[in-house]
């Protein structure tokens, strides 16, 4: 099996497994109980995953809350901060392409009175600034938007959409989903004014089962308050109780040492990929069209429509060697809105394909792909 469907997750790095296997076996303890070698063993384990985690966004150890993953913490943050500033206003912001975890949430805000405007983007995916600008009103507590979209691989320009909000609303606050980025491009959150950011680790040669959530602190040190989605024991500091998952953090952990360690490599080595597969498929489909923005996006990601074929049928045919999608894991047997909202019409969508790579996907792995994949779009026409 070649894995081409590397938005919807990734293996697990070897040395990421490696650091999980002591804390499944020997290293049991409850980081939250005290006095003992196990327990005071599994504190440090998570505290030194906390630190890697922060080393790669570039912000404080104290700033990330463990989650088990980007959907809790988006749910965590849009429900969070609409419950405790519902004095403040009902009205939050986000766009028509982003993560079902944050639609769904925002649907389930309005049945609870809130009012959500969903920006449009444009032909790439992107939301432009003056739209946001519009958009924003003295009601408005809470702006959303994904860093880089998991279907067509777009990059929004977060750093400028958050500054502008932070320097001309600052009562608003602004989230980013970079669950899909993280590895992949830099985020650094020194230099990024958001206020929340969700990240997961399976998108990211990390396990699955667990993810973070960045809180920027405020004044004088202090956390941004924010209700939250799990009460109970106290853990992660009254933001997130629940017994932690300490293997699992310290997959993310690993996770996250070796993504910021290869960032470089990593990333130029999914560019390579993509440009073998891009130049492969113009050459065999000369009738192709991509989808979203040809530059500014996530390296690795490429979504293409090749008009009059039929996306299901031909991801079927391949089913046993290959692994390749129409869009979402979680939009499954649902056209996608993420094509419709740049401008596909509904044949369009059904023929489109993502394909989004890895860093053990080789060359040869792109030539067997390319071959595979001409015969079965040549034998569904015969």
């Amino acid at each position: 099996m070649i894995y081409l469907d590397n938005s919807a997750t990734t293996p697990i790095d070897p040395e990421v497994s490696k650091a999980m296997w002591p804390y499944l076996t020997e290293e049991y303890g409850n980081p939250s109980s005290k006095y003992y070698t196990l327990a005071e063993n599994a504190k440090k384990a998570v505290e030194e995953a906390r630190s890697h985690v922060a080393s790669l966004l570039s912000c404080q150890p104290d700033e990330i809350i463990f989650t088990s993953c980007a959907t809790e913490s988006n749910n965590f943050v849009l429900k969070g901060i609409a419950h405790y500033y519902k004095n403040k206003g009902k009205h939050i912001i986000t766009s028509k392409i982003e993560h079902k975890s944050i639609l769904e949430t925002c649907k389930f805000l309005e049945s609870e009175g809130y009012e959500v405007t969903y920006l449009d983007v444009d032909q790439y995916g992107q939301v432009q600034l003056e739209t946001l600008k519009n958009a924003i009103r003295e009601d408005t507590i809470l702006v959303s938007i994904m860093w880089g979209n998991n279907e067509i691989g777009t990059l929004n320009n977060i750093e400028e959409l958050a500054k502008y909000v932070k320097e001309h609303h600052p009562h608003v606050f602004f989230h980013t989903d970079a669950t899909q980025v993280l590895g992949k491009i830099e985020v650094d959150l020194s230099k990024v004014p958001v206020d929340f950011l969700s990240l997961s680790a399976h998108k990211m040669y990390g396990p699955k089962g667990i993810g973070a959530c960045f809180i920027r602190k405020r004044e004088l040190g202090l956390r941004t308050k924010i209700t939250p989605l799990l009460h109970g024991g106290n853990q992660e500091d009254g933001y997130r109780s629940g017994t932690l998952s300490v293997h699992n953090i310290v997959g993310l952990g690993k996770a996250a040492e070796i993504a910021k360690a290869n960032l470089k490599e990593h990333q130029t080595k999914l560019l390579e990929l993509e440009k073998q597969l891009v130049s492969a498929l113009k050459e065999n489909f000369p009738n192709i069209k991509f989808n979203g923005h040809p530059k500014q996006k996530i390296p690795g990601v490429i979504n293409f429509t090749i008009p009059g074929i039929n996306n299901e049928l031909i991801i079927r045919s391949l089913k046993d060697e290959f692994a390749i999608s129409t869009g979402s894991a979680c939009s499954i047997n649902e056209p996608s809105y993420v094509l419709s909202a740049i401008g596909l019409n509904v044949m369009e969508v059904k023929s489109s394909f993502r394909i989004s790579l890895n860093k053990y996907i080789t060359n040869k792995d792109i030539d067997r792909f390319i071959c595979n994949f001409k015969n079965s779009i040549l034998n569904l026409m015969i």
